[in-house]
């Protein structure tokens, strides 16, 4: 029987120089954790953890000692067990985020063992290409942010995305006026989305929610504070914008409540954060019993595009139809001098679409050199 031998840790960093920020959170680094498992027959399984990387390291290898001996296809035998070893230091947050990477490793893993993408493993691929869209127009330090952003949001319609993501939640006024300029400058026909990173309290976010509406706004996400979930249904019931949120709601037992009570609209479990393969399948089951639609949060490397796009590609269509409604990819364009050189070959959009991997496990090969390049000393 194949057994697990080591687990590994890879710390990336790169000081930018321009710094940004969302409403919530000032980057100055780009800083990503990667997870390697390693498997009695030379097999390895790659997988990456949402948040802090110098937090989830220590959790990453203090976890990875109870997978040495184990088998690793059995994928939700040992989620439990790390669950329920570590739930007492917390149900959320980094006890999560931590078990996502090391649970993305074992389905890498098991794909490989059985010489089948993790798409078909999680039930089978619906689709095998995704439309993508830009996640960026962060406010950069040191810039005028009105330019900076109409700047960027035209270079994305011109590569060729559908739709983009703005980051609001700094200032009403400023942010209702940046939106009516970005919908001025790309037209009608691409799909805007607005991001608050909650950076509003509840009034203001009805304000702005109504002020934006006839600006044609795909979704408002994380309008307010995460552990606020009547805010969440008043904000959903007092202005006409679709809400989303869930990328800090982790874990089934983060999202039963707002996904119950229709709190949201749209949930967006981010499978390096909700607690891997094993816990978003389930988000997405609980989603679809209560007709929310799933749209996930993506954030990291290479590694984490190869995740997420494998999750992305086994969600069913909410309503089956002729013409369904098919989920979108959220894609980063923020710098990121390693987003794609962690792998040997880039996962890159072709005209705001990108094909799904149907390679084993993950479909990727992991670049070490960039690996050692970008490690922090």
């Amino acid at each position: 029987m194949v057994t697990i031998v080591d687990v590994r840790t890879y710390l990336l960093d790169h000081k930018l120089d321009t710094a940004f920020e969302s409403a919530s959170m000032s980057f100055d680094r780009r800083q990503h954790l990667l997870v390697e498992v390693i498997c009695s027959d030379g097999t390895v399984g790659w997988g990456e953890c949402l948040g802090p990387a110098l937090l989830n390291e220590p959790i990453c290898r203090i976890m990875g000692k109870h997978l040495i001996g184990r088998n690793p296809l059995e994928t939700e035998i040992i989620w439990n067990d790390l669950y329920h070893t570590f739930r007492d230091q917390g149900q959320r947050g980094l006890t999560v985020t931590a078990l996502s990477g090391l649970d993305i490793c074992l389905w890498d893993i098991k794909g490989k063992l059985l010489q089948q993408p993790i798409s078909v493993l999680l039930g089978g691929r619906f689709r095998s290409v995704v439309r993508a869209y830009a996640t960026g127009a962060f406010r950069r330090k040191g810039v005028d942010r009105i330019d900076d952003v109409l700047k960027e949001v035209s270079e994305y319609k011109a590569q060729g995305f559908h739709a983009m993501k703005l980051k609001i939640g700094f200032n009403v006024r400023e942010d209702i006026e940046l939106v009516r300029l970005v919908r001025e400058t790309v037209g009608s026909d691409i799909n805007l989305m607005i991001d608050a990173n909650h950076g509003y309290d509840t009034r203001e976010a009805i304000e702005v929610g109504r002020a934006l509406a006839e600006f044609r706004i795909d979704w408002f996400e994380e309008p307010v504070l995460p552990e606020l979930p009547r805010s969440y249904k008043e904000v959903r019931d007092k202005q006409p914008i679709a809400v989303a949120a869930g990328e800090t709601w982790h874990s089934r037992w983060g999202m039963r409540r707002p996904i119950e009570e229709r709190l949201i609209d749209i949930v967006q479990p981010d499978v390096c954060g909700v607690g891997g393969f094993t816990e978003f399948r389930k988000v997405v089951d609980l989603a679809q019993i209560h007709g929310v639609r799933v749209i996930p949060h993506v954030w990291g490397t290479g590694v984490q595009l190869a995740a997420s796009l494998q999750a992305i590609a086994a969600i069913p269509h909410g309503t089956p139809r002729n013409e369904p409604l098919e989920p979108i990819f959220e894609f980063d364009r923020t710098i990121n001098p390693y987003r794609q050189s962690v792998l040997l070959e880039p996962l890159e959009h072709h005209g705001g679409v990108m094909q799904i991997p149907d390679q084993a496990g993950l479909g990727i090969e992991v670049n070490r050199q960039a690996l050692e390049q970008y490690a922090l000393n």
